[in-house]
């Protein structure tokens, strides 16, 4: 497969269009927004009606705070306005911000995200197939589509969609039916190769999927900077946002792949003091260097190749210590190092 580089937007909306002209001059494939401080929809409106060629992607939006039926017509819209460029990203983000922050159910979440993708395949079945609506699940129910309320505008057909997935049955459910699976940040080269990679394969066997029906995002920590300064800072962020993850008990197993299973625990009881400035001075260097990319900007797509070049096919390069004009060089740089690969594997004539 062809490698596509991402990069994420940051500019607040009255400066998407002008990011994302941006984004598109330097030569990135796609753009995404994610879900945080803000809606992840809004600004790739503005992105689909400024640009050209990006691909557009939710990176994610949480999939269990809305209906099948509220994202299908969403992801329609931007799709239908892009001409074909959006994908749909969904995670399911973990119970407390669910039932807490977004006052919406929480159960048996890989389960729900699987009947959550099939039913807006179903919507979509509908509306550009003329299929029945009849999907009838145990979360979700949709048998209601009369015609005043199915869209017109039908000719770019289905958006993609991919789901968010750190656990077996999550990375299972995404490989038997999503089109992408995002991979965590959070993540490391030991854990892709011997946790996830053996589920994405038991996902696609479990319904008949070929290894090519799925691609694999992933937006690596990358830490670098053009000055001592910027590294700093850099750094100091990149060990924040780890901090933050490890703290999480669902992420637990990733830290236990490398012996700082107990560490996990310690952060969680500093969040919970609401000690929150203590936790980066926790995540050591060479912790970083696992889960990151750590270095001058020319070492950084040598570093992420080794690692992830024969089983990632989507990167997204962020990093708000830099420039894009840097990532946009360390993406160009990841698309040699594929294409020296592809040709090295041509057999000799």
């Amino acid at each position: 497969m062809t490698i596509r580089i991402f990069t994420r937007l940051n500019a607040p909306l009255k400066r998407v269009a002008d990011e994302a002209r941006e984004i598109e001059s330097l030569g990135f494939d796609g753009v995404l927004a994610d879900e945080i401080a803000h809606d992840p929809f809004y600004p790739l409106l503005i992105v689909a009606e400024h640009t050209k060629k990006l691909q557009v992607m939710t990176g994610i939006a949480v999939g269990f705070a809305r209906s099948p039926m509220t994202l299908a017509v969403l992801a329609h819209d931007l799709n239908a306005l892009s001409g074909g460029r959006f994908s749909l990203g969904l995670g399911s983000q973990i119970a407390p911000h669910i039932t807490r922050r977004f006052s919406m159910p929480w159960s048996s979440p890989a389960s729900r995200m699987r009947e959550m993708v099939q039913a807006i395949r179903a919507i979509f079945a509908n509306w550009y197939s003329d299929a029945p609506l009849c999907f009838e699940g145990e979360f979700y129910t949709h048998t209601l589509m009369p015609p005043l309320f199915r869209p017109e505008d039908i000719e770019h057909g289905a958006a993609r969609i991919g789901v968010a997935a750190v656990g077996p049955l999550m990375t299972e459910t995404a490989a038997s039916v999503a089109d992408f699976l995002l991979v965590h940040s959070f993540t490391t080269e030991d854990y892709i190769r011997q946790h996830s990679l053996p589920h994405v394969h038991a996902g696609l066997a479990k319904t008949g999927r070929e290894a090519s029906a799925l691609r694999l995002f992933y937006p690596p920590f990358i830490i670098t900077g053009a000055t001592e300064e910027k590294f700093a800072e850099c750094r100091a962020a990149a060990k924040e946002r780890i901090a933050f993850y490890a703290s999480t008990p669902a992420y637990r197993p990733i830290l236990e792949r490398h012996g700082w299973g107990e560490l996990q625990t310690e952060l969680q009881a500093l969040t919970r003091a609401n000690r929150w400035a203590e936790m980066p001075s926790l995540i050591s260097d060479e912790m970083l260097a696992t889960f990151g990319a750590v270095g001058e900007a020319k070492d950084i797509a040598p570093v992420l190749w080794r690692r992830y070049g024969d089983v990632i096919q989507d990167f997204s390069l962020i990093c708000p210590f830099i420039s894009l004009e840097t990532l946009a060089g360390i993406g160009a740089d990841l698309r040699l190092l594929s294409e020296q690969d592809a040709a090295s594997r041509q057999p000799t004539p």
